[in-house]
C-alpha cells in the first residue's frame, strides 16, 4: 500500500528546498549560494577563484551524472548542493544527447524528437536530484526578454535558459529569487546601490515563494536570507504562491 495514513509535515529547514536564484554578471549569486552550510558546488563555469568552497568541475554530462549518482549514494557530509550555473548544465545535457546519437544539432532528429530527448534526460535526472534529502540550489543568468501584451510590448526580466527547461526549473523551485539592484538616496543627496533579493511575483521579473515565510526584498546577503526565512510565516500567507 502506498497511500498515505498521515499528513506531511510542513518543512521548516532551508536545506529541505529547492531553490532556484538568478540575476545579472557580478551580481553576488555565487558568492550568496556560497553562504549555505555543508555545501557542494556542481560548477559547469569558471567563476569560483575567490571562494573556498567544495568544488566538483563539470566538463560533460556524464561527469554530472557521475557525482549525482555520489550524492544519492549518502557517503558523504554534505547537506546542499549547488548548481552553479544550470543554464550551462542544459548545455552539458544537450551536447551528451547530440553525441549520444551522432548528430550536430538536435534540429537534425525528426518532429522535435532531439529537443525532446534533451528535455526528457533534462528532467530525469534534476527531479531525482530534488528528491534527494539535501537542499539543492539552482543558479542562473538573467536576461531581458519582450513580452506581447495586449496593451502592446513590455519587457521583463527573466532566466536565461531557454522557454522549456525555464518553465521545468520554475515550477520545481520552492523559492524563486531575483538578484537584483535598488538605488539609494541619502539625505544629502547621494545615490548608492543596494544589491537585493526580490521575492515575490511581479510583471517585470520572475519571482516567488511557496513557503509564505520572505519579505517582498531582502538584502542580497546569505544571513540576511537566513533571518527572513526564519520568521514565523504570516497566518494569512498562501503557500502556494508563486509567480505564475
Amino acid at each position: 500500500m502506498i497511500l498515505p495514513k498521515e499528513k506531511s509535515k510542513p518543512k521548516t529547514e532551508l536545506s529541505e528546498f529547492t531553490i532556484f536564484g538568478y540575476g545579472m554578471p557580478k551580481i553576488g549569486k555565487t558568492t550568496f549560494a556560497a553562504g549555505f552550510p555543508d555545501a557542494v558546488f556542481l560548477a559547469t563555469e569558471a567563476g569560483h577563484n575567490a571562494l573556498s568552497i567544495f568544488k566538483v568541475d563539470l566538463p560533460d554530462w556524464d561527469a554530472f551524472l557521475e557525482a549525482c549518482r555520489e550524492l544519492a549514494e549518502g557517503k558523504h557530509s554534505f547537506r546542499n548542493i549547488i548548481i552553479d550555473t544550470v543554464d550551462n548544465l542544459w548545455l552539458l545535457c544537450r551536447n551528451h544527447i547530440c553525441a549520444k546519437n551522432k548528430i550536430e544539432h538536435e534540429g537534425d532528429l525528426a518532429y522535435g524528437k532531439g529537443y525532446a530527448l534533451i528535455l526528457n534526460e533534462f528532467a530525469r535526472v534534476l527531479m531525482k536530484l530534488s528528491m534527494l534529502p539535501y537542499g539543492l540550489v539552482l543558479i542562473s543568468h538573467a536576461t531581458v526578454q519582450e513580452i506581447q501584451t495586449r496593451t502592446g510590448a513590455m519587457h521583463k526580466v527573466v532566466p536565461s535558459l531557454p522557454d522549456k527547461p525555464r518553465k521545468l526549473v520554475l515550477g520545481m523551485a520552492d523559492m524563486i529569487l531575483f538578484f537584483d539592484q535598488d538605488i539609494v538616496r541619502s539625505e544629502d543627496g547621494k545615490q548608492t546601490i543596494r544589491r537585493v533579493i526580490r521575492t515575490q511575483p511581479n510583471p517585470g521579473y520572475e519571482a516567488g515563494d511557496r513557503t509564505g515565510r520572505l519579505p517582498d526584498v531582502i538584502d542580497l546577503d546569505y544571513r540576511k536570507f537566513v533571518e527572513a526565512f526564519g520568521r514565523p510565516a504570516p497566518a494569512t500567507a498562501n503557500p502556494n504562491k508563486k509567480t505564475q
